[in-house]
């Protein structure tokens, strides 16, 4: 691979918002988080000129909305900083991480009545108000809120208030113009598919006669401006391109046939199948290391 992206979550501006770790730690404070990532972004700068010459390094932060004064918060770091890339994402319901651990999962759950079907249409309704306020050009793990579910594989047309909702969302994000991650993290973390799963992915095709229903919902959703771009939501360097095999596969099986490639303040298209001949993908030192996460 040659385009690589740094988005470092950023800091979080209220004391309520530090995760358990870091409430229990001395040394973690907002300011700190803001020290920190200060420092992120003076390093990320130097490595994105140190190899210009021979990879592509986009530089940019990864969004956490918690409540709606968050916008202010992220206003004012977009202001700051000079980002090439923003990834739009919800990790909190009512204010709770829901993807932290299973204890903070079901706390949120509680907060929002008890069953999951209620949290997800919290969690679809706050990345709803995410992506009105910010409309980020990159939607990052759109459905993170089944990781830490009662079934993380579970369909979410069980709920039909749920699933109207991931519509409402897909349909905005065409609209707008978004690219959604198909991102790795989801089988990383014990899941049989990416973020987001494979219904989701195929969400606005069902109107669409074939029988290769799978192809034609992908065309669907290219009519209405959907696309795709290949994330592994690393968090170390022993994941990235963590498990990208499985999810070009992935994509084949649900029809996507063209995936973005960012770039800065711009993106370009490739096939699939083209992708798959990319040396990242033959080389025998990555086919090993393919074998190795797989």
């Amino acid at each position: 691979m040659t385009t690589f992206a740094l988005t470092e979550h950023m800091p979080r501006d209220q004391h309520k918002d530090l995760y358990p770790e870091e409430v229990i730690s001395s040394n973690v404070t907002t300011e700190s988080l803001s020290q920190s990532f200060d420092a992120y972004y003076v390093e990320a700068k130097r490595l994105q000129r140190q190899y210009s010459s021979s990879i592509t390094l986009l530089i940019g932060m990864e969004v956490d909305w918690i409540r709606d004064s968050s916008k202010q918060h992220i206003q004012g770091l977009r202001d700051k900083y000079d980002f090439e890339l923003i990834v739009g994402s919800v990790h909190h319901v009512n204010a709770v991480p829901i993807d932290y651990d299973r204890e903070l999962y079901v706390k949120a759950r509680e907060i929002s009545g008890g069953r999951d079907e209620l949290l997800f249409q919290g969690y679809f309704d706050a990345q709803f108000d995410m992506l009105q306020a910010l409309r980020p050009p990159v939607v990052g793990h759109f459905d993170l809120i089944r990781l830490k579910s009662d079934n993380p594989n579970g369909s979410f047309k069980q709920w039909e208030q749920v699933w109207k909702r991931i519509e409402r969302n897909l349909d905005f994000i065409a609209k707008y113009g978004g690219i959604v991650e198909l991102n790795s993290a989801a089988l990383r973390k014990g899941m049989r598919e990416p973020y987001p799963n494979g219904e989701i992915c195929g969400v606005c095709f069902i109107d669409i006669p074939s029988p290769d229903h799978r192809a034609n919902r992908h065309k669907a959703l290219l009519r209405r401006g959907g696309r795709f771009t290949l994330s592994d939501d690393s968090h170390g360097i022993d994941q990235v391109g963590y498990a990208f095999e499985r999810v070009l596969s992935f994509a084949e099986q649900v029809g996507i046939t063209d995936l973005q490639i960012l770039a800065s303040r711009q993106t370009t298209q490739v096939a699939v199948n083209e992708l798959r001949r990319h040396e990242f993908f033959t080389s025998e030192g990555h086919r090993a290391i393919i074998e190795q996460h797989e």
